[in-house]
């Protein structure tokens, strides 16, 4: 079939979910509306985590026959998903894929809209608002999937013994319920949130988007973790002036050895981002120019227009807690089935803790919903099995590729160097542990 008349085709990138859209392109990256797949040169990389096109399928979203809810509230027994953010909606479509017709209740503090959430560290330098964030409207996915949403509703108490939850507009019964609510900001005390960014939602960006689309600006990012590296980049390649702020001496200290850390950190340097480590933040103030101040345990001072906080997530624990969920800086769940402590109740996401380590990452979400679509549903297990994930930074300055989660106190063995690439390995029990590329040729292939 001609391409005149081949309708435009969708392309996943199983490392980190961006779909490819022939009809809209990559400009960015230099690929025009209409580039079919098979044109895009072989070096073209991911925009979000750059693996090359070999690592992207066709994508054919499930056509699902649901049988139609009632868009009104509705007390009749059946699944109740709780969070409607990747982790929810993968649940939904897992269940619908599985079974048609069982009643499922989507409850959102939001608007349940469907968005990728890793798209919103690199949005703004690719001039992307609200509006084109959106894939779908959680009025129109509910619709095709054939689920009861209560978007704008909070959940305030669950009943295991009654299966019962008690929301913002009534009570409502559960056969199965999933616990999808994601993970929060965690912002020290220091940083007042009514002067501090947080862009850990759709919501919350797009009200930062907008602040920044007068024009540019002064932006301190507090926390040099992998959300505040990538949007620094970020935000400078929109044309602001960018300040990175940590408590350690160069970026991502938790996670990549001293020498790989440097080599980020002078790669900012070269991009125009000024670094401030080894200083603690004591508070933050908004001066009578509306300018924000930020004060430094060394007495130093910084004014910004702008703050925005990257000082990691934390989980929520008052469900769990009013639940009587074990629960360990997460929901503790079972590594195969992802059932929490309580029958009947399962999680996903980054609310979860898997065997004492939280679980925040977009590959693995999947693949849970597959797990746990089986249980609630009492089909034959498909069992979860849990491995690190692939982390990929997406900075574009000097791609960064881990396989594997290293440990701390754990020495790195030096693999190879160059000016363009670093290649180091961490490994315990002669067992490669960690494998680490920084650099301009990391294509590491999805698994």
């Amino acid at each position: 079939m001609s391409h005149d008349v081949q309708e435009w085709r969708q392309y996943l990138c199983r490392a980190c979910g961006l779909i490819y859209d022939e009809e809209k392109g990559d400009p960015d990256s230099g690929l025009a509306p209409g580039t079919r797949f098979e044109d895009i040169p072989d070096d073209w990389e991911c925009p979000l985590c750059g693996v090359t096109k070999t690592d992207f399928e066709l994508f054919e979203k499930p056509v699902v026959v649901a049988v139609e809810q009632t868009a009104h509230f509705s007390a009749e027994p059946g699944i109740v998903v709780v969070g409607a953010g990747l982790a929810g909606w993968a649940a939904v479509e897992a269940i619908r894929q599985l079974d048609q017709s069982v009643p499922v209740t989507l409850i959102s503090a939001c608007s349940a809209d469907l968005y990728h959430k890793p798209e919103l560290s690199v949005a703004i330098s690719r001039g992307l608002d609200k509006a084109a964030l959106i894939q779908e409207t959680g009025v129109d996915a509910a619709r095709r999937l054939g689920v009861q949403l209560m978007a704008e509703t909070f959940v305030v108490g669950i009943s295991p013994s009654l299966h019962q939850l008690r929301t913002t507009r009534g009570s409502l019964t559960y056969t199965k319920l999933i616990l999808a609510q994601g993970a929060k900001p965690a912002l020290p005390a220091q940083l007042p949130p009514e002067l501090c960014w947080r862009v850990n939602d759709l919501a919350c960006w797009s009200g930062m988007q907008q602040a920044l689309a007068k024009g540019p600006q002064s932006i301190a990012i507090v926390g040099a973790g992998m959300i505040g590296c990538e949007i620094a980049e970020d935000l400078v390649r929109a044309g602001h002036r960018v300040t990175l702020l940590d408590r350690n001496a160069s970026p991502l200290a938790g996670l990549l050895p001293e020498p790989a850390s440097q080599r980020l950190r002078d790669s900012f340097a070269a991009l125009g981002i000024t670094y401030i480590g080894n200083d603690d933040i004591t508070g933050v103030t908004q001066l009578d120019n509306q300018q924000k101040q930020i004060r430094f345990g060394s007495g130093n001072t910084l004014e910004v227009d702008q703050v925005l906080a990257a000082t990691g997530l934390m989980t929520d624990n008052r469900l769990a807690r009013i639940a009587g969920l074990d629960f360990d800086r997460g929901i503790s769940v079972a590594a195969d089935t992802l059932q929490t402590s309580q029958a009947d109740i399962y999680a996903l996401g980054d609310c979860i803790n898997i065997e004492g380590t939280a679980c925040r990452f977009i590959e693995p979400i999947k693949h849970q919903a597959k797990a746990i679509a089986h249980g609630v549903l009492n089909l034959e297990a498909s069992a979860y099995q849990h491995s690190a994930p692939v982390v990929r930074l997406k900075t574009r300055s000097l791609p960064v590729v881990m396989n594997g989660l290293p440990l701390a106190g754990v020495d790195w063995t030096l693999i190879h160097e160059d000016a363009d690439e670093l290649v180091m390995e961490q490994r315990f029990d002669n067992q490669v542990i960690a494998h680490l590329k920084v650099g301009a040729s990391t294509q590491t292939r999805a698994a």
